[in-house]
């Protein structure tokens, strides 16, 4: 399923289609949310939905989990939405494989750099007060 989703990002249609949220994005973090992560998300949940990862609820409320404190009418915490029920739920399956097989994490962190920007650290010492090596 993994190797179905990956080749799915591949297809041209959805190609352009993430390559257009990028663009919007601008390198953004909060824009990456906003832009790419539902397209990439959209692209998923039509692969997975065929194997059994379906968007089930229907967003609205979740129920209270037992021994939450909290009043009877106490508000409950909104579900995720439905379309995002079933990528988290792959999502986590994924994760608990991929100390067992490193070819899973192989296309997990294939995965993830389709649509997570590079994480680039700032330079060592640089503006923190640290000394540079000579």
């Amino acid at each position: 399923v993994l190797a179905e989703v990956i080749k799915a990002f591949g297809a041209p249609e959805n190609a352009q289609r993430m390559e257009e949220a990028r663009d919007n994005a601008c390198n953004d973090m909060g824009k990456m949310l906003q832009f790419l992560l539902p397209v990439a998300t959209q692209i998923q949940q039509d692969v997975i939905k065929a194997y059994g990862f379906s968007s089930d609820g229907e967003g609205g409320l979740c129920p209270r989990r037992a021994g939450s404190s909290g009043p009877a009418g106490a508000a409950r915490a909104p579900c995720p939405p439905p379309l995002l029920a079933g990528v988290l739920k792959f999502a986590r399956l994924i994760k608990s494989y991929e100390s067992q097989d490193p070819e899973i994490a192989s296309m997990s962190g294939k995965l993830k750099a389709m649509f997570l920007p590079p994480m680039t650290l700032p330079p060592h010492g640089a503006g923190t007060g640290g000394v540079a090596a000579s």
